[in-house]
């Protein structure tokens, strides 16, 4: 049955959800250089109606349509067909079916675009594009079906994913891996650092990120009951305590904080405790949160000192954020906070770790690979790269022809 109160609840999640597309546009855009500012917003923009379209005409029946296997759903949802007012008691029993729908558009619009941090200022947008598509349809829509989808093979096995720390950060990471290696660095990577041009543009994106992840996580209770409130908290806590410990440990180790470090902590944090949110107690929140914060700091810095351009550091803090929440969801989750979930290591149900490092493991060797693989035909057939020359000028005046800022 219907609730008008629960499906209020997740219509303001999903629209929160959305909003958060425009704020990584932000957050990434502030971060390169004002050549490629544009170019660089452009390339999330664009998902919302791209990912959108396909997720009407395909991407949700792949995802949650009846299951084919464990492996995918079918077709008989595709254009909507059968997607209406009544509700879908297998995944929200008192939304309508049709709510629950564009509210899972909203996470299969952004985590393309995550990906983009990875290549920033340096791929061709129709070739972005192409590579953007292929992988929604084949990465995307198979691992949410395998995990969140009815009759998916790891959410039968039991692999905890609370609102995407495996079907959203784990894949974009992988995928910003394989994106890097073939891609290649920057123009002049490692000969010049290269300053984000603008930090309050980042540090605005920080907030609606920040705003928005509220309905990522708490709207994924598709309920607005105790899970969702529990969700809520941790997420919070979760953001907020990966902020702190970033920022003390860039200040003992560069001797200053930075206002990008203090971004860059708290979307670590909010990133890691996905997958966890709706599973933990508060405490455990602000536990995860720290380590998201410590861990993904030092893989940047490695990353600096190994001179691997991911320009934006995703995989550092969605992919590396993804996996030690998903494991930490193996350690900490307990059905004090969640009667649907499952107890983790330390509530005494030590094969929930196992379960989890499992999930790791298919879901991103499968990203990774496929996302390689993807990369390689498009840059066989028609180029990932901006010529040297374009690549110079920049995004904005090469692919779009216009200018951010007047001189």
């Amino acid at each position: 049955m219907i609730q008008a109160g629960d499906t209020a609840f997740i219509l303001v999640s999903a629209a929160l959800v959305l909003l958060m597309t425009p704020g990584l546009a932000l957050f990434y855009g502030g971060m390169v250089r004002r050549k490629n500012v544009l170019g660089t917003i452009m390339q999330s923009f664009i998902m919302i109606s791209l990912v959108s379209i396909e997720w009407v005409y395909l991407g949700y029946s792949m995802s949650f349509g009846p299951d084919v296997s464990g492996f995918i759903g079918n077709l008989s949802w595709a254009g909507l067909a059968g997607v209406g007012a009544t509700p879908n008691a297998d995944y929200a029993p008192t939304i309508p079916h049709v709510v629950f729908m564009i509210y899972q558009c909203m996470f299969a619009v952004i985590t393309p675009a995550l990906i983009t941090g990875a290549f920033a200022e340096r791929v061709k947008f129709s070739a972005f594009v192409i590579f953007s598509l292929a992988w929604t349809v084949l990465v995307y829509n198979p691992v949410c079906h395998w995990v969140w989808g009815n009759g998916g093979f790891l959410k039968e096995m039991g692999v905890l994913d609370f609102a995407g720390g495996l079907v959203v950060h784990l894949t974009c990471g992988a995928a910003a891996l394989a994106s890097v290696m073939i891609v290649g660095p920057r123009k002049d990577h490692g000969k010049r650092q290269f300053f984000p041009h603008n930090l309050p543009m980042t540090l605005l994106g920080t907030g609606l990120l920040w705003f928005g992840w509220f309905g990522f996580n708490a709207g994924s209770a598709l309920a607005a009951d105790a899970v969702a409130g529990s969700a809520f908290v941790s997420t919070h806590l979760g953001g907020m305590a990966g902020m702190a410990m970033w920022t003390v440990v860039e200040w003992l180790y560069q001797g200053r904080p930075t206002t990008l470090g203090a971004a860059s902590g708290a979307v670590a944090g909010l990133a890691t405790i996905t997958p966890a949110a709706g599973y933990v107690t508060p405490n455990s929140a602000v536990l995860i949160g720290l380590t998201a914060g410590f861990c993904c700091y030092w893989a940047v810095v490695f990353k600096s000192k190994m001179r691997f351009d991911d320009s934006l550091d995703v995989v550092g803090i969605h992919g590396l954020g993804g996996l030690i929440g998903t494991l930490m969801a193996g350690l900490l989750a307990t059905k004090g906070i969640n009667p649907n979930g499952a107890d983790g290591l330390f509530y005494g149900n030590a094969a929930q770790l196992g379960i989890q490092a499992l999930g790791i493991a298919v879901v991103g060797g499968y990203a990774f690979v496929v996302s390689y693989v993807i990369l390689k035909v498009v840059n066989a057939f028609m180029g990932l790269r901006l010529t040297p020359d374009n690549e110079g000028v920049g995004l904005d005046v090469a692919e779009h022809n216009e200018a951010a800022y007047s001189e």
